[in-house]
Formats: structure tokens, C-alpha cells, sequence
């Protein structure tokens, strides 16, 4: 069984005992771990102490409404995917919901087929987030650990000299770690983590999300050659083999070199080593 439904935590949220069985029965069949919730409230509780990937809810419940649900799961949960169902179609709710947030807008009664699409599409985007979340974790230890490892060289050529003019101030500037939206410097590129966008020099370039991931991968293992399986593994979230994944990310190095190029950046920040993979240019950094 494929670990990317095996492992993934779904929470079913509807007042509609008969329709929270079916919907999590369908689930649990192809192997997701499944909760369920009778209320909205419940549903808050429940999301205090779970971490769940994926929460499908009713729109239409007593006291806490999915709407409100949703508003309520971006402040506590913000990576999770919520799923709106509903009996009663409506334009304006779907809009609405969609502009909160949602993923998907569900209404009932759904086909087992519509539920599960729409619960492996929500798992997927769920586990290209957390993906993200860890390339620009780790992007930030390693511009940390560089820039430190800077300001310690600079003090040790200072460090016959008088205190005063030992770099301390730099240090104490350099060293926090930038919070999880702020911009990212890294080269020539400022990266812009909440909008699929860098730029060079002031000129932005947006990218698709995964032309942004591979880029974010990259730089996260940059100094090393990283294979194309690997890539497709890590970013897009699947396994295949070598030859097949050369096809697949292919076309996004293309896209991404393109679009560098249009801003007039002479190096190629990304480098084919033939055979092997990609890896990002040191020349570039």
C-alpha cells in the first residue's frame, strides 16, 4: 500500500451520524487513518490534539458551522486541507469557502470516487507544504551556519586586537533565524516563501509550485549533485525510476532556466550534470 495514504490522518467532521460512517468507511478502505466528529466544536478539540492532513466537514451544522470551522482551523492549523461538503449547492458559498481557504468543495451526496480524489489530491498538497516548510528550514540553518561561520573568521583575524573592534554587533544582527514568511536571500536570488516567487536583482519572477519546490530543494542540498529520482521523490512525492523522472523534471529545469534567463542573469544558476542530476551552481551562490 502506497505510504502516502497509509500514513496520512484524515478528520471527518459532519452532525449526520450515517454520513460520517460512509465518508470515513470509504476512507478507511484504501487505508487512511480516520477520525470523526459529530460538531464543530468537537472538530476544534479533536485538531488541538491531532494533527490531521486532511479535514472534510459539513457546511451546515448545528452551533459552529463549517464556514466559521474553517476560519477556526487556519489560525490553529494552518497546513492542514479542509474540504467543505454540502447538501445544498450554492454559488455564493463555494466562492466564499474557496476564498477562506478550502481546498475543494464537496456536495452530497458524493460518490466514493469523488471523496477519495478529492481526499489524495487535499493528502498531496498537504505533504508538498510540509515538504516546503523543511527545504526552507533547512535553507535557513544553512545560511545561518554560513553566515556564522563568516563572522567567526572575521573575529578570529580581530582577535589580537582591542574588543571594541571585534564584529559583535554583526553577529548579534545575523545570527536569528528569519521568521517563517519573511524574504530569503540566497545568491542573487531573494526568495519569497509565501508566494511561489523570487527574484533577481528587482526583477520578480513568478514560479509554479513546482518550479518553486525543486528550486527550494536545490538550494537546500546545494554542494552536492541530486538525482532526478531523488527530485521527483522529495518534490513532486512519489517514487520512480531514474529514467522516467529525467522526463519528468526535465521540462521544470527548462521552465526555471527560462524564466532566469528573461532577467538577464548570464549564469546558470542550475547545472545538468550529465548522467547524474542537477545541482545548483556554486558560481551562482
Amino acid at each position: 500500500m502506497d505510504t502516502m495514504i497509509d500514513t496520512a490522518h484524515v478528520l471527518v467532521v459532519d452532525d449526520e451520524g450515517a454520513i460520517r460512517y460512509s465518508v470515513s468507511k470509504t476512507l478507511q478502505r484504501i487505508g487512511y487513518q480516520v477520525d470523526e466528529a459529530a460538531s464543530g466544536e468537537e472538530a476544534l478539540e479533536m485538531i488541538g490534539r491531532n494533527e490531521y492532513e486532511v479535514i472534510l466537514t459539513d457546511i451546515r451544522m448545528p452551533g459552529l458551522t463549517g464556514v466559521d470551522l474553517l476560519k477556526r482551523i487556519k489560525d490553529l492549523s494552518p497546513d492542514a486541507i479542509v474540504i467543505l461538503m454540502t447538501g445544498y449547492a450554492s454559488l455564493g458559498t463555494a466562492v466564499e469557502s474557496l476564498r477562506l481557504g478550502a481546498h475543494d468543495y464537496l456536495i452530497k451526496p458524493s460518490s466514493s470516487q469523488d471523496i477519495r480524489q478529492s481526499v489524495a489530491r487535499g493528502v498531496e498538497r498537504a505533504r508538498n507544504l510540509k515538504r516546503r516548510r523543511a527545504l526552507l528550514d533547512a535553507i535557513r540553518s544553512n545560511v545561518f551556519e554560513l553566515t556564522r561561520a563568516d563572522v567567526e573568521a572575521i573575529a578570529a583575524v580581530y582577535e589580537d586586537e582591542e574588543p571594541a573592534i571585534v564584529p559583535e554587533a554583526r553577529y548579534e544582527s545575523a545570527a536569528p533565524v528569519e521568521p517563517m514568511n519573511a524574504n530569503m536571500t540566497l545568491g542573487p536570488l531573494t526568495i519569497y516563501p509565501g508566494r511561489y516567487q523570487i527574484s533577481v536583482g528587482d526583477q520578480p519572477i513568478d514560479l509554479t509550485p513546482t518550479e518553486f519546490d525543486l528550486l527550494l530543494y536545490l538550494a537546500a542540498h546545494r554542494g552536492r549533485v541530486v538525482s532526478c529520482h531523488e527530485l521527483v521523490r522529495e518534490v513532486r512525492g512519489y517514487a520512480v525510476d531514474e529514467a522516467e523522472a529525467r522526463e519528468v523534471i526535465r521540462p521544470h529545469v527548462s521552465n526555471l532556466r527560462r524564466k532566469l534567463k528573461q532577467t538577464g542573469k548570464d549564469a546558470d544558476l542550475i547545472v545538468n550534470v550529465r548522467g547524474i542530476g542537477y545541482r545548483l551552481s556554486e558560481t551562482g551562490q
